[in-house]
Order: structure tokens, then C-alpha cells, then sequence
């Protein structure tokens, strides 16, 4: 079977200069975390039903007929209810935005009897717009969204750590650090991300960050095994160019990988609803800087940090049997 011709445009071999660029790269990246956490409390993260607390629900007409959003805040609100929100959504059986459903979002008042509250939102809409359907009724309280959001926050908390402590195991304490540097920028560039579009903070977006922080160590992994070979095999060799060699030879398929995945969420983003785009938007971005550090965060940290080439030289002497030398 004769190959696919398109793949000749691939090259087999590069030869980038990453580390020269490392310092420049590094203080963007400085810059950018930075912008970033200030991002996450002036505007603030855009808090989702789960860790707001709160009720959302989903508000349907026959294709073909439209909901007044303004009515619906304006009758909403008159409830003396704080934080309500209307927004258009896509259709369930089209999957297209035809102004006949909508998504509400209001606070619950403390104390007050959530389901009671709910019915007569829905009574109040019904009057306003006419005979309408409601489905994904969802009810937080905000006792239980705060205990939601601190265990979000420890889930990402403890996944560092855990990683930190694969990678200074399986490497050395400089590779380690490396790795997390990498992970704790990916996750702090994606809060960024989802300030700057106003993503919904929710669940969803946790569980997406926890996955691109197991994308980011993987594609680390790869490239620090590839850079412990070759330590072993170029014992003279500077170090920033056995680093820069690594690289290059992992990108095609760091760079495949990355490719072949962001085309799977790039239609999960498309198709996949409003509840699905922002988790696939932040994977999808995830991807692209996980990427992106472990080339210029966790490699320059070691070249920053130095490596003991005489360990890596003691594993590659030969093995002395029977009197005689043998590789």
C-alpha cells in the first residue's frame, strides 16, 4: 500500500534551537501568569450554579417561536430574586440558536424553600410569555457550593503534588521541579483563559483541568525520557544542546498527538452544547500550552538547575564478566 503523499510535508527531523529563546519565553510566560491571577480576582472568575449556589433551568418553545429574554429577566427579577441571567441557547434537536429556548439563572434567597422558589419562578414565566417547557432543573445551596469549590481547589492541589512526586521519583529533584513549574503554569494560564472569555467556572471546568494537567506530565515525561537517553549517550555534549536535541526529537510526535486530540474537541466544542464548550475550549487551550511548557518551562528549569552527568555516566559503564569487558 503506497503511503499518503501529504505526510512527505512532515519533517522527519528538526533541528530548533529551543533553549536559545528560553530566557525570552520565560518572561513571557512570567508575564502572562501574572496577568493571569490578577485576572482571577479583579474581574473574578465567573462562578458557575456549582460554586455560586443558586437554580438554573432551561426555558423551551416550539421550534419556530421566540422568548422575549428581557421579559423573562424583567418578570424574574420582579420576584425579588439577585443575579438573574438569560441567555440564549442551542436547540436539543437542531443544535441551533433560534431564540425559542433560553437559559435561567437566579440566586436563591438565604432560607428560603428552594423548591418553592423554583415553582413560583416558573408560574411568574408562564404568565409572562405563554405556555413554555422546563428541563435541566438544577438547585445548589450555598452551603453546598462552597464545600464544592474548595473541593475543586483541593482536587487541583493535590494532583500537583501527586505528580511532583512521580516525576522527582522516577527522574531526579531538578526534573521535578521542571514538571511542576510546567503543570502550575498550564493551570494558571487556563484560569486565565477562562477570565478572558468569561467561561463558566463550574465542575465541568475543574474536571478539564485536572485532564490537562495529566496531558502537560505526560507530554513532559516524554521529553525528559528522551533527554535521561541522551545524557547517557552524549556525556560531552553541552547540556542545553542534548536538551534542545530531545525536543527535537519527540516534537512530531508531541506535535501529532496534539494535533489529532484538538481536532476531537474542536467538534465536542461545536457540537457538544453550551454545556460542553467551555470544557472543550479549555482543553483544547490546555493542550496547545501544555505543549508549549514542557518545551519552555520544565526543559529551561534544568538547564537553569544543571545536571550531575557522572550519575548518568555510572549507568552506562560497562559490565565487567568473567574478567573481560563487555558493553
Amino acid at each position: 500500500m503506497r503511503g499518503w503523499p501529504l505526510i512527505k510535508l512532515l519533517p522527519t527531523k528538526t533541528n530548533f534551537k529551543f533553549v536559545k529563546y528560553s530566557r525570552l519565553f520565560g518572561v513571557l510566560s512570567a508575564a502572562l501568569c501574572i496577568a493571569s491571577i490578577i485576572g482571577c480576582f479583579t474581574p473574578g472568575l465567573n462562578m458557575g450554579i456549582d460554586f455560586s449556589g443558586g437554580a438554573s433551568m432551561e426555558i423551551a418553545k416550539p421550534a419556530g417561536q421566540t422568548i422575549d429574554q428581557q421579559e423573562v429577566s424583567a418578570a424574574v427579577s420582579a420576584l425579588g430574586l439577585q443575579d438573574v441571567g438569560v441567555q440564549g441557547i442551542a436547540r436539543l434537536d437542531t443544535n441551533a440558536i433560534d431564540g425559542s429556548t433560553v437559559l435561567l439563572r437566579f440566586q436563591l434567597p438565604e432560607g428560603a424553600d428552594q423548591t418553592e422558589v423554583v415553582r413560583e419562578v416558573e408560574q411568574t414565566i408562564t404568565q409572562t410569555v405563554g405556555e413554555v417547557t422546563y428541563s435541566g432543573v438544577s438547585v445548589v445551596g450555598s452551603k453546598v457550593s462552597g464545600e464544592l469549590f474548595r473541593s475543586g481547589l483541593m482536587a487541583l492541589g493535590m494532583a500537583t503534588v501527586l505528580m511532583f512526586l512521580y516525576i522527582w521519583f522516577r527522574f531526579e529533584p531538578q526534573f521535578g521541579f521542571g514538571a511542576i513549574a510546567g503543570l502550575v503554569h498550564d493551570v494558571i494560564l487556563t484560569f486565565g483563559l477562562i477570565v478572558i472569555m468569561r467561561l463558566e467556572f463550574s465542575l465541568n471546568m475543574v474536571a478539564a483541568i485536572l485532564t490537562v494537567i495529566g496531558y502537560s506530565m505526560n507530554d513532559t515525561v516524554v521529553v525528559f525520557d528522551r533527554l535521561r537517553e541522551n545524557l547517557r549517550k552524549y556525556k560531552t555534549m553541552p547540556l542545553g544542546e542534548v536538551i534542545d536535541l530531545s525536543i527535537n526529537e519527540t516534537l512530531s510526535r508531541t506535535v501529532v498527538t496534539g494535533i489529532t486530540a484538538v481536532m476531537v474537541l474542536a467538534v465536542l466544542a461545536f457540537l457538544g452544547g453550551e454545556v460542553l464548550f467551555g470544557f472543550s475550549i479549555a482543553l483544547m487551550f490546555g493542550i496547545v500550552v501544555g505543549t508549549y511548557s514542557s518545551v519552555y518551562v520544565a526543559a529551561p528549569i534544568i538547564m537553569l538547575w544543571g545536571v550531575k552527568r557522572g550519575e548518568f555516566a555510572e549507568e552506562a559503564k560497562p559490565i565487567k564478566l568473567g574478567g573481560a569487558n563487555r558493553p
